[in-house]
């Protein structure tokens, strides 16, 4: 997986047009990892050995089934059907990908995701 670095900009002008240097060097701590862009499917996780103390992080490529949290505040399992809308991006609906606050259509009904689904591996949402 290639490394992304999340840091200010290499250059930047001045007010008149001059270009300012950076001040130092990139840091570790800046690089973060691209989008993981998980969409509906049969269930696929990565496991990642990252992060300080190598602790492990997961990455959720394709999804399957949601924890769907009901209106009378039981906790149920279902199975995803498809993306509905996206406030992220709207070709994310078309594509199937799914983000924090997508509408995903599943056997209980729609569904709004509560969790950021791509660092945590589950999909959490609730019943709207």
């Amino acid at each position: 997986m290639v490394e992304q670095y999340h840091g200010p900009d290499k250059t930047k002008s001045s007010g008149t047009g001059g270009m300012r240097r950076r001040s130092s060097d990139r840091k570790l701590a800046l690089y973060g990892s691209p989008f993981t862009a998980t969409k509906v499917g049969e269930k696929d996780i990565r496991v990642l050995r990252k992060g300080r103390g190598l602790t492990a992080k997961v990455k959720l490529k394709h999804a399957a089934f949601a924890n769907v949290i009901q209106k009378d505040g039981k906790i149920k399992k279902a199975k995803i059907r498809t993306v509905i809308e996206t406030p992220d991006n709207r070709h994310y609906a078309r594509q199937n990908i799914i983000t924090k606050g997508a509408v995903i259509d599943t056997e209980l009904g729609k569904v709004k995701v509560t969790n950021r689904v791509g660092q945590d591996g589950v999909v959490n949402g609730k019943l709207l």
